[in-house]
């Protein structure tokens, strides 16, 4: 059959039928599919772009950066975005993940030095990058399971001063267990497997996984909570068991996030990973927009540039010494007074669609 005698494009993407004179379009499985996605799929080049296009030179480590960023804000906005708690305790869940990860990746030569408290098994083997940064993940969620049984119970602000109770308790733990961490000391000999090309694959795993959660029965039952939860109680969701849900799963992403970040950096402290790095991963789900996945990448791509501008300017002598955090500071004021719901306003990208007709899959009748 020849080319011009093949199905046009349109009929892929639309089904288009005639009735009385009137033009009736309907979607296709495909463009269905590629819509429902697509949040996903426009972030996902938006972040492959700028890795493209930035990946050289002096830009290798702040950019390597800012993705393990985005994946932190993202695993972030699977437990804020879609409860409306807000967290103060993910930065737990991710300095879990880095112990862990280190405990099977670290150097055999200086493990003995720094962990001589783990058991035998881990003194005397090495694992793998990947399967040990995925062990970290499941043991934040571990954590995240057992202490979410009477964190999930509470609500509101209450729900929120409670996991920054427990970032707090796990930083004094990992502090003082020093046989396990080195306590305050700078742990070193971690493998520099991380790089900007695994970091933006792990990145679009996360979009991914949150876009799914987000749009499954779990996610809109837990949302349903997060606008009323009284209402949603007496229509019969379980607000504690979606909670605690949402919760084991974020602190899962948050976890191996934590391991990207340590083969990173090459060296990991306790220290690091408190109220510092707790307060600039809100802020840039913040100013994004908490309860959209375009607004956390958004979000942490905006303040990530930002920063860099000021620390630029800051180490060309032009603006004074922690302008950087000043300016971070300001401009969260700005959005909370003038734009509450973020940079994106709580909504997810879905240019050059459009977003209504993606769930209904409903007819366009044109004339």
């Amino acid at each position: 059959m020849s080319l011009m005698n093949s199905q046009p494009l349109e009929s892929v993407l639309k089904i288009v039928n005639t009735v009385n004179g009137t033009r009736i379009e309907a979607e296709t499985p495909l463009l269905k599919a590629v819509r429902e996605v697509w949040p996903v799929v426009i972030n996902g080049l938006f972040l492959l772009v700028i890795v493209s296009i930035f990946y050289s030179g002096a830009m290798k480590v702040p950019l390597t950066e800012g993705l393990i960023r985005v994946s932190i804000v993202v695993a972030l906005y699977i437990f804020v975005g879609n409860s409306g708690i807000l967290s103060f305790g993910h930065i737990a869940f991710m300095m879990i993940g880095a112990y862990a990860s280190a405990w099977q990746t670290c150097c055999e030569y200086t493990r003995d030095l720094f962990f001589p408290g783990i058991p035998t098994y881990l003194l005397e083997n090495t694992h793998p990058f990947i399967p040990a940064i995925i062990l970290g993940g499941l043991l934040a969620s571990f954590v995240a399971l057992i202490t979410g049984f009477a964190l999930m119970r509470l609500s509101g602000i209450a729900a929120s001063i409670g996991t920054f109770a427990l970032l707090m308790i796990v930083y004094t733990v990992y502090l003082r267990w020093q046989t396990w961490t080195a306590g305050n000391s700078t742990v070193t000999g971690i493998p520099f497997d991380t790089n900007a090309w695994n970091a933006l694959a792990f990145c679009v795993i996360t979009m991914f996984a949150a876009f799914l959660y987000s749009r499954s029965k779990f996610g809109l039952a837990l949302r349903s909570s997060r606008e009323d939860e009284v209402a949603a109680k007496a229509a019969g969701v379980n607000v504690f068991g979606q909670r605690l849900l949402a919760f084991v799963i974020s602190a899962f992403f948050a976890g191996v996030a934590g391991g990207f970040y340590g083969h990173f950096l090459g060296t990991i402290t306790v220290p690091s990973f408190h109220l510092p790095l707790t307060f600039i991963t809100l802020s840039m789900l913040v100013v994004g927009g908490m309860q959209s996945l375009s607004g956390a990448v958004i979000g942490t791509v905006a303040v990530t540039a930002f920063l860099q501008l000021l620390r630029w300017f800051e180490t060309n002598g032009w603006i004074p010494s922690s302008s950087a955090d000043v300016g971070l500071g300001i401009v969260l004021l700005l959005v909370l007074i003038f734009r509450k719901s973020g940079i994106t306003g709580n909504a997810e990208i879905y240019y050059p669609f459009k977003p209504d007709a993606s769930a209904s899959g409903s007819l366009k009748r044109q004339s």
